[in-house]
């Protein structure tokens, strides 16, 4: 499975949300999943099988499958349940 993070520009925001997905799939001790972040024009379907992006962005992927909007994309203890959900809905 691959998650990404996605934002605007493909540089700051989703590279600290895919850190921070990192950090969580660390911290539930789940191994063998890929990350990867994205600006907006580059998450396509089939680069990952979900994307997180903020809730400003998210008009921006409707074509896409399998979008996680974040309220708060610095919010970790909602990301960490979110990607909870998502590793749930695959088991």
């Amino acid at each position: 499975m691959k998650i990404a993070a996605v934002c605007g520009s493909g540089l700051g925001s989703s590279f600290m949300v895919e850190m921070n997905i990192q950090s969580v799939l660390k911290d539930l001790g789940v191994t063998g999943i890929e990350t990867a972040h994205f600006d907006v024009g580059s998450a396509t379907e089939g680069s990952a099988d979900y994307f997180f992006v903020g809730k400003d962005l998210a008009d921006s992927l409707s074509t896409l499958k399998n979008v996680i909007v974040l309220d708060s994309i610095i919010d970790k203890k909602e990301l960490k349940t979110k990607v909870e959900a998502v590793l749930k809905s695959q088991n």
